[in-house]
């Protein structure tokens, strides 16, 4: 459970620092740059100990699985609400396909 609350802490950061700076169209893009780089710093503190800690729990390629889910669905949550984008039944099929991955990835 830790790992799985790292990784939502890190791929919040990331997500921010990728996408957040579309809201501020003002910024020069050597701001922009800098200023998603300050926050990025921020996502491989719990990037590196979600990491550490889950191998061994979980295989390399799960932490990996489980990773780009957890991206996905902070990503959809942060486009939602801060970006006002709409919801449309084919992200839900993809993400139904995720799930599948994140299944077949855990399966023995």
């Amino acid at each position: 459970m830790r790992t799985i609350a790292l990784l939502v802490c890190s791929n919040s950061f990331m997500t921010y620092a990728w996408y957040g700076h579309l809201k501020k169209p003002g910024w020069s893009m050597p701001k922009a740059i800098l200023i998603s780089w300050l926050i990025a710093f921020f996502e491989y503190c719990f990037m590196v100990p979600a990491n550490r800690l889950g191998y061994g729990e979980f295989t390399m390629t799960q932490l990996k699985v489980m990773q780009e889910v957890i991206t996905l669905v902070v990503f959809s949550i942060f486009a939602l609400f801060l970006f006002d984008e709409r919801w449309r039944w084919n992200y839900l099929y993809s993400f139904a396909f995720l799930v599948g991955a994140v299944f077949f990835a855990f399966r023995r």
